[in-house]
């Protein structure tokens, strides 16, 4: 299932977006990652194997500049907020909505003056059975 691809590229598509949206965990130095939560869930099974699924994603930034996490992640916030459609590539889900589950917030800052912030999102999704 191509879904974590479909919303990165979707991210890395918004204009004026100041840096890349990678998958993953955040690195050493500024970075911007998109990566899976726990507790997505399947909602619903169908008899021909299809399922609906809701599925957490966390965008994560780390910068040290406060300010640029802020128009960064409310950018995205924004962009997202009105998804209404995001297209499977392999067709292997069909997109039914995406949800802001916490608005950007602070996780946290060290020693070395770098900030991270957070933005939550659930995403619910037909997935398809995949052919044997």
């Amino acid at each position: 299932m191509d879904f974590i691809e479909r919303l990165q590229e979707r991210i890395n598509a918004i204009n004026q977006l100041p840096v890349v949206c990678k998958l993953g965990y955040l690195g050493t130095d500024e970075s911007l990652v998109l990566y899976p939560l726990p507790g997505s869930q399947v909602t619903q099974r169908f008899m021909d194997g299809t399922t609906d699924q809701q599925l957490n994603y966390e965008i994560a930034m780390k910068s040290k500049s406060q300010n640029r996490i802020h128009q960064t992640l409310w950018l995205i916030q924004n962009e997202l907020e009105g998804l209404s459609q995001l297209e499977s590539k392999d067709g292997s889900y069909e997109f039914d909505e995406l949800i802001i589950t916490n608005k950007p917030f602070i996780n946290q800052i060290d020693d070395q003056g770098w900030f991270v912030f957070l933005l939550d999102v659930q995403a619910k999704i037909t997935v398809f059975k995949e052919s044997e």
